[in-house]
């Protein structure tokens, strides 16, 4: 009861107190009911403006390394066989180009060889006169003081009247010593192989003329196939 009665001494005491007190009461709701009038009013009358967002990469996943295989050989595969048709039958291998010159026909080949072989007459070689009379008188030479021409080979007569070419030899060859004799056959049969195969490719006969029996027998000594005859010509 005291303390009541305290209280409602010290209101009527001072009045002013009261007074001040619900206006600055007063003055406090009114301040926070602007403030929040003043807030809700920003709110609806201007739109909130967000900033821009810078759109996110997108990020990609780092892709997984693998390790190289070991490389191995390829095997060599042959190829397989074709197969052949039994009516047309394997195919020919294709041939490597053909470096032989071109065969000639038969009767150009003919003509050819007639022309070779025609006797062709020609002064003669040497100008030993004893063998020279020697070979237009025995035989007897076609061609007096001439020598033949036959294949591009050379012979001393072609005989009258008969394909014969004769090679004529006038030395004393039974005066030489034994070593000067079989270098001189030695000599001599190379050209005589040479004359008989020209004279047996165009058809003719062929004969060698000596002058002595020495002679002879030495040719014969090398080949027994020569047709030797001693001709007594003297030098």
């Amino acid at each position: 009861m005291t303390g009541s009665f305290e209280m409602g001494f010290c209101v009527l005491a001072a009045p002013e107190l009261v007074v001040g007190a619900v206006v600055v009461a007063g003055v406090v709701v009114v301040g926070f009911a602007i403030k929040e009038a003043l807030e809700a009013y920003e709110k609806r009358g201007r739109p909130q403006v967000r900033p821009p967002t810078l759109p996110v990469p997108e990020t990609q996943p780092v892709p997984e390394v693998k390790p190289v295989p070991e490389a191995r050989p390829v095997p060599v595969t042959k190829p397989a066989p074709q197969e052949t048709s039994p009516e047309k039958g394997p195919k020919p291998e294709p041939k490597g180009p053909d470096f032989f010159p071109p065969l000639e026909p038969p009767e150009a080949l003919e003509r050819e060889r007639r022309r070779r072989c025609e006797p062709i007459p020609v002064p003669h070689e040497g100008k030993d006169d004893a063998h020279n009379k020697c070979a237009d008188q025995f035989p007897p030479n076609r061609y007096p003081g001439m020598d033949v021409l036959v294949d591009g080979v050379s012979f001393d007569a072609l005989q009258v009247g008969v394909r014969v070419l004769w090679e004529i030899k006038t030395h004393r060859f039974d005066t030489y010593p034994d070593f000067i004799q079989d270098k001189e056959i030695k000599k001599e049969m190379i050209q005589i192989e040479k004359q008989r195969k020209a004279a047996a490719t165009c058809g003719y006969g062929y004969v060698v003329g000596v002058s002595t029996e020495a002679h002879k027998s030495a040719l014969l000594d090398e080949d027994l196939t020569l047709n030797v005859v001693v001709t007594g010509c003297k030098r």
